[in-house]
């Protein structure tokens, strides 16, 4: 996708409504139905509909259709139609600046030049503990790991460096974890960054120490 496309999806999300319903979706933890939506920011289902499919056409979201409530076979009922995070990235800057072409020139340039994945964490990390000094969960929200408690841990429902993982799965993931443990070491924070990879989330995981 070009960027004058980049721009129009991503101002779509300027309309108030729609933007509450995108921020929704993307805080929920699993896929959302039309009447979670419409409850979330109080419209009618009709309404929220009409976003969320205008979303799925941008890309912005993903689709798809389960019953709900465990029934099945006859007499279950149609199943319903769930939103989710589109695996899309888009990037608008003006004028265009190619960062996610940058960072994949340097990953690829560290591994032909044979530099080793301690030294990108180590490079990582101390870049970590500048950030943590915000505080944690500042340093998470603002990279765009967006931190979630579920189940006693927090879990990062978006992975900043997801464009790279592709490329190189182990050096993103050691980059995610380096990172991570700086942002602990730099807030003062008594929390253990671990790689625990799950469908949906980021590869790094927060528990208690």
């Amino acid at each position: 996708m070009d960027r004058v496309d980049d721009l129009e999806v991503v101002a779509t999300l300027g309309e108030p409504l729609r933007r509450a319903l995108y921020e929704f979706v993307l805080s929920a933890a699993g896929p959302v139905s039309r009447d979670e939506a419409a409850a979330a920011v109080d419209v009618s289902r009709q309404v929220a509909a009409y976003h969320l499919d205008r979303m799925a056409d941008d890309g912005l979201l993903d689709v798809e259709f389960r019953r709900l409530g465990g029934r099945a076979g006859p007499g279950a009922g149609r199943p319903a139609k769930l939103y989710r995070r589109s695996e899309e990235t888009y990037d608008v800057s003006i004028p265009p600046r190619r960062y996610e072409l940058a960072a994949r020139i340097l990953l690829e340039a560290a591994r032909d030049s044979g530099l080793e994945e301690q030294a990108m964490a180590k490079a990582a990390h101390r870049a970590g503990v500048e950030i943590g000094k915000k505080g944690l969960d500042t340093a998470l929200r603002e990279t765009g790991y967006e931190p979630a408690s579920e189940d006693g841990e927090i879990r990062f429902r978006n992975c900043p460096f997801h464009v790279l993982r592709d490329q190189d799965r182990n050096a993103t993931c050691g980059l995610n974890l380096a990172l991570v443990e700086g942002m602990v070491e730099g807030s003062n924070t008594e929390i253990a960054a671990v790689l625990a990879p799950e469908d949906g989330y980021c590869c790094v995981r927060l528990r208690s120490s």
